[in-house]
């Protein structure tokens, strides 16, 4: 039985720990973790064990901190409800397995006219990321119309909503897919968001896999907007590093020379199974030399 077999079987028999009025079993006595125990803070955004939190919130993060995963990315937000608990609760659920929840992804599409009806859901949504104890709200994506009037209703928006992230002590960010590398009147749609939202209450986080998968390279554009990345999801075809297709040593040492704060390992298809893929996943960047 290896070590974090070992774990997940002893945590049963651990003390049970009251959270929000209910029993929660199995959160973690000392001696009895089993995860990796240096420095390296790799993060997992908690999508790629979708399935698994569904089924049973608690279990799947017993996992998680197992392998030796330290930051969290949530994907789940409903009316002030994080995996359906209070933030409070899921916040303590990660803090007592020795995980910080440092960022979210939630969002809001706008309509031109209809702004303030987005901005009162963000009231309460920035509220509940702040009293999970997140540093970023990440909204993942976005409507892409077909003229550039489209793109600069979601920069005012954007711009505004980091405002109001900004007095909550967070900072507001939007995370790309391939489609933000589409054209419109001779301008790439992520470099225009770039250049006109406010570099200090609008960050980015890449997606390095769905850089590439728009054309471009993630090095190119870390160099070219140095500072704007305090975040990287890193993704491959599946388990991470398994394609060959990322350079991934390229990726980490332009990130961490332009300023990147945390990353986020996002498994979407499955090699084996979702808690295989991100201990692979993890495994790759925690012996990798290049990654601190």
């Amino acid at each position: 039985m290896d070590r974090r077999e070992f774990f997940k079987k002893s945590a049963m028999a651990t003390a049970k720990v009251v959270i929000g009025g209910s029993i929660i079993s199995g959160l973690l006595e000392d001696d009895l973790f089993a995860a990796p125990s240096g420095g390296k803070r790799v993060g997992l955004q908690l999508y790629s064990v979708r399935g698994m939190m569904d089924k049973d919130v608690v279990d799947t993060m017993k996992q998680v901190a197992a392998i030796g995963y330290k930051e969290l990315e949530t994907a789940s937000y409903n009316n002030g409800k994080v995996y359906g608990m209070s933030p409070k609760d899921f916040r303590r659920i990660a803090e007592d397995l020795g995980m910080n929840v440092s960022s979210s992804h939630l969002g809001r599409s706008v309509e031109r006219g209809k702004e303030n009806e987005a901005y009162e859901w963000w009231d309460k949504a920035l509220d509940t990321q702040a009293e999970v104890g997140c540093r970023y709200a990440i909204q993942p994506s976005m409507h892409i119309g077909n003229k550039i009037e489209d793109i600069q209703l979601y920069c005012d928006y954007y711009n505004k909503v980091g405002e109001m992230a900004k007095g909550r002590g967070l900072k507001f960010g939007f995370h790309n897919h391939a489609g933000e590398f589409k054209v419109i009147d001779d301008k790439i749609v992520l470099d225009y968001l770039i250049q006109n939202t406010s570099p200090e209450n609008v960050v980015f986080q890449m997606d390095v896999y769905w850089v590439k998968k728009g054309g471009q390279d993630p090095v190119d554009y870390l160099k070219k907007y140095a500072g704007r990345f305090p975040l990287l999801h890193i993704k491959d075809e599946d388990v991470i590093g398994a394609s060959g297709d990322l350079d991934f040593k390229a990726i980490f040492e332009a990130a961490y020379a332009q300023g990147m704060k945390d990353y986020y390992v996002e498994v979407e298809k499955y090699a084996v199974s979702p808690i295989k893929d991100v201990e692979k996943s993890f495994d790759y960047l925690y012996h990798s030399s290049f990654v601190k």
